[in-house]
């Protein structure tokens, strides 16, 4: 099914060009903790990966980002880059699912709670 999904869509994983341009020219460089592949051509000129489940771009750590985007040219996979104190460790972006964001008496909240220190504007 997910082959027949890449032959017609490109939102489910990577495309039939995508597949094949990958096993004719593509060198696996590295996997991160998501499961992504990460590859180049033989002479270092273009660089992408291949999603494990929904491509979605906010799931490449900013290492990777970094790599893909030839910011630096060592391997995160080879290489672990250094980190400051204050950096989070990464996670993906939640907008839109339901582990995002929303303060207090949002209506997205599953029980908003009632606001005393809001008074709606009446028009006169």
């Amino acid at each position: 099914m997910r082959f027949i999904l890449s032959l017609l869509t490109w939102w489910h994983a990577e495309t039939l060009g995508t597949r094949i341009f990958t096993w004719r020219k593509g060198v696996r460089v590295g996997e991160d903790e998501q499961g992504n592949v990460f590859y180049r051509t033989r002479d270092d000129s273009r660089r992408w990966v291949t999603f494990s489940g929904e491509p979605e771009a906010s799931r490449v750590s900013p290492d990777w980002h970094g790599w893909l985007h030839h910011t630096f040219d060592e391997n995160p996979a080879e290489m672990e880059l250094a980190h400051v104190s204050f950096q989070k460790p990464h996670h993906d972006n939640l907008t839109g699912s339901e582990g995002a964001y929303s303060p207090a008496g949002s209506m997205h909240q599953a029980h908003p709670k009632e606001r005393r220190d809001y008074e709606a504007w009446q028009p006169k």
